[in-house]
């Protein structure tokens, strides 16, 4: 699966979690063979859980494929710079590729805020790319947060 296919599945994912009433985040994960290991959007009001994020979500769940705690050689795509929450995770789990759609200035983690892959304290510095349109995926947010407030 190309990057571009890979993101497109996120933001599908993104408008899935949007229509369940959440924030509209969405994530996929591939093995190191480009093969499909999970796939998920945000839940956190679903599931009733904090930790419910889309990046956390399919983390889990690609562990669980594996049968492995360590998802080396995986990558990991998501419409949103993941949070600081998000990076840590992912940064335990050893991916070793995370690609990102829309910046997020205000709760991003990777690019913005404490650039947590930047800090000494963290032990595993996955690749970081870009994919997808970022408008497009930062509309996505916008509207949503527009909609909730009118």
């Amino acid at each position: 699966m190309t990057d571009e296919q890979a993101i497109a599945l996120a933001l599908a994912e993104a408008q899935a979690a949007a229509a369940r009433g959440e924030v509209p985040v969405g994530a996929v994960l591939l093995a190191p063979d480009g093969a499909l290991l999970a796939r998920d959007g945000n839940r956190i009001v679903e599931r009733r859980d904090p930790t419910a994020h889309a990046e956390i979500l399919v983390l889990r769940a690609g562990a669980v494929a594996l049968g492995n705690e360590r998802l080396t050689g995986a990558s990991l795509f998501v419409s949103l710079e993941p949070c600081a929450m998000c990076a840590a995770a992912l940064s335990l789990a050893r991916v070793a590729r995370v690609v990102f759609a829309a910046d997020d200035p205000k709760g991003g983690a990777v690019l913005h805020g404490p650039r947590f892959f930047e800090q000494p304290t963290c032990h595993h510095r996955p690749q970081v790319s870009r994919a997808g349109d970022p408008v497009a995926a930062g509309e996505m947010l916008k509207s949503f947060f527009r909609a909730r407030r009118s």
